[in-house]
């Protein structure tokens, strides 16, 4: 059974059932990402091929953490094409978690020199640096377009003969990314922080089955909570001279001028999570803070930027986020 999903509740409560045809699961995907982006947890999304035998019949499905409201399902429903059926489903489901079932069954994947695999009974590829990334807790397993892009171009940076001896991964998920820069550059000191204790913990749960080291010394990876670049940690250790984030448009904007001021002059800059329609915007609030897009990375409606920062630029220690001045930090998932 085919699966692809969107990031992910951590527990959920009501699941809303549409039956449509692979083409409409495909393109909903898309169009559902800005329905929720203003929402502290968004729902759970998967687009599933019940029956193999019947290759256009899909069912998308919509786990919510609470019952949605008649505005929320109308919202949904008008996303459909013009002619679809609008027949739904709506029922209460008992707790569960949706991100380690929703990630259940995954293929292992192959990205440039990297192979990631979620199934402990599946040997290592030889002649590849291989990764175990069960399901779990976290966003972060090298499926969703947005890591398997982040993956290929730190490989293309490490191919072009780029060093990075600070790095920082920003919304690190299942740590996969830092990982994979510990490989790349075995001496550098890598910072993976993500808003989610929960997402540090996996992390470093992975990090013990893969034997990457974890410490705050040369050639080990840094595990911390935080929200942003928002610690004293994250910044104390800063400038970095590679900093990756793959996380939403609408906080990989807002965090604009804090990312860019944690990154040493002619440092580089990979950001994901952004949808191609949103890319114009992401590199407008980052040209402003002094960074060059060098390469885009195209994968389907997901594009991964790189960029560099000017040397006149340099880099300055960003203000604190203060919850007084600024309310409580958005929910934008795992960053």
């Amino acid at each position: 059974m085919a699966k692809r999903s969107t990031r992910l509740a951590a527990s959920a409560a009501w699941q809303m059932s549409l039956p449509c045809s692979r083409a409409t699961a495909e393109q909903f995907q898309i169009d559902v990402e800005p329905l929720f982006a203003d929402w502290p947890t968004p729902p759970a999304i998967l687009s599933s091929e019940p029956d193999e035998a019947r290759p256009d019949e899909w069912r998308i499905d919509i786990i919510f953490d609470a019952e949605p409201t008649e505005s929320t399902i109308a919202g949904i429903l008008a996303l459909l094409p013009a002619g679809t059926a609008t027949d739904h489903t709506l029922a209460p489901l008992p707790e569960t978690d949706w991100v380690t079932q929703s990630q259940a069954g995954l293929d292992s994947i192959t990205v440039g020199p990297f192979h990631v695999r979620h199934d402990s009974e599946e040997g290592p590829r030889p002649g590849l640096v291989n990764f175990l990334i069960p399901a779990s807790r976290a966003f972060g397993t090298g499926q969703h377009a947005t890591t398997h892009s982040c993956l290929l171009a730190l490989a293309r940076l490490r191919d072009q003969g780029l060093r990075f001896g600070n790095i920082a991964d920003i919304g690190t998920g299942t740590g996969l990314l830092a990982f994979a820069a510990h490989a790349l550059w075995p001496n550098a000191h890598i910072l993976a922080s993500d808003i989610d204790p929960v997402a540090v913990d996996v992390s470093a749960e992975n990090a013990a089955l893969n034997n990457v080291p974890l410490g705050g010394n040369a050639g080990q990876v840094q595990l911390v909570a935080a929200p942003g670049v928002d610690d004293p940690l994250i910044q104390n250790l800063a400038p970095y001279d590679l900093l990756v984030a793959n996380i939403l448009a609408g906080p990989l904007i807002e965090l604009a001028p804090s990312l860019a001021g944690q990154i040493a002059e002619g440092g580089s800059l990979i950001l994901a999570g952004l949808l191609d329609h949103q890319a114009d915007r992401v590199i407008a609030a980052y040209r402003a803070q002094g960074m060059m897009p060098m390469r885009r990375f195209d994968n389907g409606e997901w594009p991964t930027l790189y960029l560099r920062k000017r040397h006149r630029f340099g880099w300055r220690r960003p203000a604190r986020w203060r919850a007084s001045d600024r309310g409580e930090a958005p929910g934008y998932g795992s960053w």
